[in-house]
């Protein structure tokens, strides 16, 4: 397995780009200790220097340290969100495609109804219904994303169940349980986790354009999109408060768009539904 990822270049090189985005944040969050928060006028719109490498914004913070401190804000909230929607979509799924009857009825017209509206839609109306803050756009996320996982996990799991190898283990007496948690989640892992790490680059781009839209973290917290929405006034005369958070966006939903497509090989995916 290690020989195999070795050799996937797309994989390789979106696990650097990440190793590099996290070696950059940990400086920029605990290396530098500039201040990130707090506005000091004497020191606003100065350019980069030793103290200040990327300088500083409107309000005299570092603009290095609000990315650094931004981008491990996102990582959490999305980590976090992505492990909650993966707690709950894959097991309904799997149990959905497994027992079919009504709980399949049930779980499928519950996944059609947020089907029905696009995620980015969907997620806009859930998050203004509960309020701006990044708690209620880690709520959004999970509402939107989780039905994506419901439906790939079972369809795998309707097609496994009918091959040889799990009617053999029901003929001898298997456990529902025992089949399911050793035979179809492990066929359903490398889809997961093709999906997953494909997800991560969507999420981290629904959190920044809810930010961006007043939606999502708010001022004075330094999250990517938050410090987007927060320079659009002076774009003219310092794109650069614009275009640094952009490029950080740009980058992270590039390096790991890079290791899905690698996983898909390393894995074996073909191709994955959604």
């Amino acid at each position: 397995m290690i020989h195999k990822v070795s050799k996937e270049k797309l994989f390789c090189f979106g696990i650097v780009l990440l190793l590099g985005f996290g070696v950059i944040s940990l400086i920029g969050s605990y290396g530098l200790q500039n201040e990130s928060i707090h506005p000091n006028m004497a020191e606003r719109l100065l350019p980069p220097s030793l103290q200040y490498p990327l300088g500083t914004d409107h309000l005299g913070r570092c603009i290095f340290s609000r990315i650094a401190e931004g981008g491990l804000l996102t990582l959490q909230v999305s980590s976090f969100s992505l492990l909650v929607t993966l707690l709950i979509g894959v097991p309904l799924g799997v149990l959905s495609g497994y027992f079919g009857g009504k709980i399949d009825t049930i779980i499928m017209r519950i996944v059609d109804g947020f089907a029905a509206f696009p995620d980015f839609i969907l997620a806009i109306v859930i998050a203004g219904l509960l309020g701006p803050s990044l708690q209620n756009v880690l709520i959004a996320i999970v509402a939107v994303k989780w039905i994506n996982y419901a439906r790939v996990t079972r369809s795998i799991t309707i097609a496994e169940k009918e091959k040889e190898y799990i009617l053999s283990a029901v003929s001898i007496g298997c456990t529902n349980r025992r089949i399911i948690w050793k035979h179809l989640f492990p066929t359903v892992l490398p889809h997961t986790l093709t999906i997953a790490s494909l997800d991560m680059g969507k999420i981290i781009l629904i959190i920044a354009s809810l930010s961006y839209l007043g939606l999502g973290a708010q001022p004075p917290i330094p999250e990517w999109g938050a410090m987007l929405n927060d320079s659009r006034a002076f774009f003219q005369t310092h794109p650069f408060l614009m275009i640094i958070p952009g490029v950080m966006i740009l980058l992270t939903v590039l390096s790991f768009n890079l290791i899905g497509e690698g996983l898909r090989e390393v894995l074996n995916v073909k191709k994955v539904t959604r």
